[in-house]
């Protein structure tokens, strides 16, 4: 019995040994390609929180005026989010998401040539249109890929193009500033949105060159693994409850993850749009050094992501990896308000910001596409981020608004850290035994 015992056990090590080899081949193959897409994509989206330090001026808008236009984007965003995700779901990710980086690269550069706020909103209502369904449709494409026991980790690695956008972006945008302002009698931040919109044709290059569409189209797996990889999702997806179209409108479980990720995207667009801002206030004024210092939350981020994640997938557990980031996030707000002029305190304080936002949202996704596949997912995760992502819209015009009545960043970041909060304690009438695969 003892022999036989060992043979079968060194057999699942094997099985084990070999699955997990295929699994890293498809993660080196897919998740660095996707995790440079969304870099491209975030710093597109949120560069403007740096355009604002030199723009605002340029073009004597007020603090109203560009929470508005930074919001605005997510108007388009929530449009065509749905029909965007059901397109790709059919069409293939291939060609539907170097389409949507060709046309936000285009309407990103030509953001340098806003003169008058209508401009602006319309350039920026323009972006979120063509950048709709990028997020939700990798989320989706990953579901193609990884189980639910494995799900956990590729979305932190994804989502991991957050921070490395800030790391990137922050010394990037604020170099640009510094050092292009006038060059070819242009402002530093029509340069902004020029030179980092280059990138994404890159990238659309890229995906149309690498990407493949499903399993059955990649070449670079053997016909062993493509039918490891497709046993394994199809054992998934038998376990998921709703699959059509329908369910992913329809399932009440679906509203309940769009609310709580409209109040904890609100939080990662506060940071994104006024990061740089809160930086500003705490007595440091060269773009330059603004960008610079910005690395240090986004880098924190990384870290903290990668390891969450790994946490998570460890213990097949969901909702306490998202609950607990968001405390101590919204706590980590409070100690910004207090301390928002002591440049020590506030750095630390917003890198704890940062850090336990992306953790709590990179987290939060592993809860949609634990109950939808299928079509349902398709719909489902395209309705959970557009309309969470409303949020993106509410919340920088309110709290550019509030900027400019008060003089004060303040109550804005208390309106986040009450969001974080409801946000994180919400993922506890998730149950447990739904999510925690």
């Amino acid at each position: 019995m003892s022999s036989v015992k060992g043979i079968t056990q060194s057999g699942e090590a094997v099985s084990q040994n070999s699955e997990a080899a295929v699994y890293s081949k498809v993660t080196w193959r897919v998740i660095p390609l996707l995790l440079m897409c969304y870099v491209v994509a975030y710093l597109d989206r949120v560069n403007v929180g740096f355009a604002k330090l030199q723009m605002l001026r340029d073009l004597h808008f007020d603090e109203t005026v560009y929470g508005l236009g930074a919001g605005i984007f997510f108007i388009g965003y929530f449009l065509f989010e749905v029909p965007s995700n059901i397109i790709l779901h059919k069409l293939g990710a291939r060609v539907w998401i170097a389409r949507v980086m060709v046309t936000w690269a285009f309407i990103s550069a030509a953001t340098m040539f806003v003169t008058t706020p209508t401009m602006f909103y319309f350039f920026r209502f323009a972006l979120g249109l063509a950048e709709a369904g990028l997020f939700p449709g990798v989320i989706l494409y990953l579901t193609y890929w990884y189980p639910s026991k494995r799900r956990s980790k590729m979305i932190s690695l994804f989502m991991t193009s957050i921070p490395v956008a800030g790391v990137i972006g922050g010394p990037l945008s604020g170099w640009i500033m510094h050092s292009m302002s006038g060059v070819y009698g242009w402002a530093g931040w029509q340069w902004l949105f020029l030179l980092e919109a280059l990138p994404s044709i890159v990238m659309a290059i890229a995906v149309l060159a690498y990407l493949d569409d499903r399993i059955s189209d990649a070449k670079w797996l053997t016909d062993d693994e493509r039918r490891l990889i497709t046993a394994e999702i199809a054992k998934d997806q038998a376990q998921t409850q709703s699959h059509s179209l329908r369910d992913g409108f329809t399932n009440p479980r679906v509203w309940l993850m769009c609310s709580i990720y409209f109040f904890l995207a609100v939080e990662l667009y506060g940071v994104g749009f006024f990061l740089p801002t809160l930086i500003r206030n705490s007595g440091v004024k060269d773009p330059l050094a603004i960008g610079i210092l910005s690395m240090a939350p986004y880098a924190a981020a990384v870290i903290g992501t990668i390891l969450v994640g790994r946490s998570s997938d460890a213990m097949h557990e969901r909702r306490l990896h998202i609950t607990i980031p968001a405390l101590i996030g919204a706590l980590a707000w409070l100690v910004t308000v207090r301390f928002g002029h002591d440049i020590v305190v506030a750095m630390i304080a917003l890198t704890v910001v940062t850090c336990c936002v992306i953790i709590a949202i990179s987290q939060f996704w592993c809860l949609p596409t634990a109950i939808l596949s299928g079509a349902a997912a398709a719909a489902g995760i395209a309705v959970v981020n557009s309309v969470g992502n409303l949020s993106g819209f509410l919340g920088p015009f309110f709290i550019g608004w509030v900027n400019q009545k008060t003089h004060s960043t303040d109550i804005g970041l208390y309106v986040l850290a009450t969001a974080l909060a409801i946000g994180g304690l919400l993922v506890l009438h998730v149950r447990k035994e739904l999510v925690n695969r």
